[in-house]
């Protein structure tokens, strides 16, 4: 049977609404007499009925967080990130994956509301919002991250993404390409859009480079492979001699098509960059330039704007960061140049 507030109370010698105390407000309470209750919560094995709590309260100490992929490393380290600020203030981080899914996304969100969590962090699985600000109209803070909103209805914290397009595009251009492509995913995703936009932006400034964009189905390794073996079955001549890859996965799918029997030489043939500069991009086999976002901080900022939120403090409504081109081996100036 389990053991209740009434077994900790008797076990202390205390009163239930002390035990009560202790457990939600424990500065309330002397010293010695939290010691005396933890101590007959631990030799009784009592677990507190945090469902019920939050009946009570009508909030969890919960902070939702939904990400498009979680398999991608920097979605990981924004959650990294927004389980420190989270834990900073006593609070924990439920993870959604929407996989790019808005029906993922709505169910995920339903699913928040009913445990009741004290507000969401959302990378939106597409452009429309709508579903999102249904959410929010019942009462429900939404924080953004990795994505603003046009009429800044929600919080949001973000990347420079059309900056770090442009930085990309023109340091492969300042190594001396001037066939470069862009590898990315479905345009209609705001990020590769924006990217694309900064890169074509560099382009301008030379009006003899070229700029080819290569439009994957999904931002991975293995639709960079297939990237990259489309690219390495042209003749030599017709290939581009740098590389802009929307994010570091399509990156390294791209880095292991050429090195799978092709002769294409990284950077000689090919110079490359990627983007987000997840831990790895440093350790392949040619260690990958790329454009680094500071992904714990976005999780970070982005729970700290949501805390305020509940606060009621005024805060900055959009936090915009500026990313860092971080240039490795994948981009460096070829010898034969």
């Amino acid at each position: 049977m389990a053991v209740s507030v009434r077994d900790v109370a008797a076990a202390a010698g205390v009163s239930v609404g002390t035990v009560s105390n202790v457990l939600n407000r424990p500065e309330r309470v002397s010293a010695r007499t939290v010691a005396r209750v933890q101590r007959a919560i631990q030799e009784l094995g009592f677990v507190r009925n945090d469902a019920a709590r939050q009946l009570r309260a009508g909030r969890s100490r919960s902070i939702g967080l939904i990400v498009p992929d979680i398999g991608n490393p920097f979605f990981a380290e924004v959650a990294r990130g927004a389980e420190d600020r989270a834990a900073d203030a006593g609070m924990t981080v439920l993870l959604g994956n929407s996989d790019e899914r808005e029906d993922r996304q709505e169910a995920h969100l339903e699913l928040f509301r009913e445990q009741r969590v004290n507000g969401v962090l959302l990378t939106p699985a597409s452009e429309a919002l709508d579903g999102v600000r249904r959410f929010a109209a019942g009462g429900m803070p939404v924080v953004l991250v990795d994505r603003e909103a046009e009429d800044e209805v929600f919080p949001s914290v973000s990347v420079d993404d059309v900056e770090g397009g442009r930085l990309a595009a023109a340091h492969l251009l300042a190594a001396g390409r001037r066939r470069l492509a862009y590898v990315c995913g479905p345009r209609s995703v705001r990020q590769v859009a924006d990217r694309l936009e900064g890169a074509r932006a560099a382009m301008a400034e030379h009006p003899t480079a070229t700029l080819e964009v290569i439009e994957q189905t999904a931002l991975t390794v293995l639709q960079g492979r297939a990237a990259g073996a489309g690219i390495a079955r042209r003749p030599a001549g017709e290939r581009p001699d740098a590389v802009f890859a929307a994010n570091d996965l399509l990156a390294v799918g791209l880095l292991q098509a050429f090195r799978g029997g092709t002769g294409i030489r990284v950077p000689d043939d090919i110079a490359m960059v990627g983007y987000d500069d997840i831990d790895f991009a440093s350790a392949m086999v040619v260690s990958l330039s790329s454009v680094h976002q500071p992904a714990r901080l976005l999780g970070w900022t982005g729970v700290d704007l949501l805390l305020k939120e509940l606060d009621g403090v005024e805060h900055e409504r959009r936090v915009r960061f500026r990313p860092e081109l971080v240039a490795r081996e994948s981009s460096a100036r070829s010898g034969k140049r």
